[in-house]
């Protein structure tokens, strides 16, 4: 029994070492990222390098704030990042209760070929939705930043998978009392979905927030630029002060990773519910 007990301990800490080496891993990059949007001019090629600055400083933020309107570029991508989540969780929760719920022919043959899209690239959609924009005369607007994507196919499923764990009993005693699924959407189901779809709120926010490809081509005024899209202008065509560009990046990082963070144990929550792994 000590042998196995002396086995398990060792086990334990190795894999307690493989975790901890995976984590220095992931982090050494936004340490690096956040060390350097504190360093001077003169810091960042320093050999040999530095993770921690000597001589720290607040000069790259403001640079970042008077060499671009970084203010427009954070609203936008409030705007754009919020109502698109809201769409994105109205949709995929009232689609994904149809397919688990409300019987009708040709239900399972929908629900696969709309899952099926998931297997498409994006690039292949932008042509036809920069057409379609172009010919709404949506282009530069928030409708063509927000409404192409606020479809999910993985959403769709992700509450589909929650929906159909949702015991049948809950849904007979209601059409007992008279109610029809409407009622029985909004009054019953999405009260008992909710850990399912913050989860999904978390993905399309996040997903939202850092797009970068669909705005740089709908986008062609300043004004209308997400906050991915603005961080270009921090770039020079010949040169980069990447100690200002890595401090555009943590403002760009910062509100994803405080939302993750606080949110976290939604998307376990979510998950553990709707048989994701």
């Amino acid at each position: 029994m000590f042998k196995q007990f002396e086995n398990f301990s060792a086990g334990r800490s190795l894999t307690y070492i493989l975790l901890l080496i995976g984590a220095a891993a992931m982090l050494l990059p936004f340490a690096w990222m956040i060390a350097t949007s504190f360093k001077g001019e003169g810091a960042v090629f320093v050999t040999p390098p530095q993770l921690i600055p000597t001589e720290p400083t607040l000069d790259n933020y403001f640079k970042v704030f008077n060499s671009s309107p970084m203010g427009r570029f954070i609203l936008n991508s409030v705007i754009v990042s919020s109502l698109n989540t809201f769409l994105v969780v109205l949709f995929a929760a009232s689609s994904g209760y149809a397919f688990a719920r409300i019987k009708f022919k040709g239900r399972e043959v929908l629900f696969y070929g709309y899952l099926a899209t998931m297997m498409v690239p994006q690039q292949v959609t932008l042509t036809p939705l920069f057409v379609i924009m172009n010919f709404l005369d949506w282009s530069n607007s928030y409708q063509a930043l927000i409404l192409p994507t606020s479809f999910s196919a993985f959403g769709t499923f992700l509450m589909r998978q929650f929906f159909m764990g949702i015991p049948q009993e809950i849904e007979d005693a209601a059409v007992l009392d008279g109610a029809g699924h409407i009622t029985i959407f909004y009054k019953i189901a999405i009260h008992l979905a909710k850990p399912a779809m913050a989860t999904l709120a978390i993905f399309a926010f996040m997903a939202s927030w850092n797009s970068f490809l669909w705005p740089l081509i709908i986008t062609s005024d300043s004004s209308m630029m997400t906050l991915p899209l603005g961080l270009s202008f921090l770039q020079g065509r010949w040169t980069t002060d990447w100690n200002v560009l890595m401090a555009g990046t943590v403002i760009g990082t910062l509100p994803v990773l405080l939302v993750y963070i606080f949110t976290q144990k939604y998307i376990i929550k979510g998950l553990s519910h709707t048989g994701s792994k």
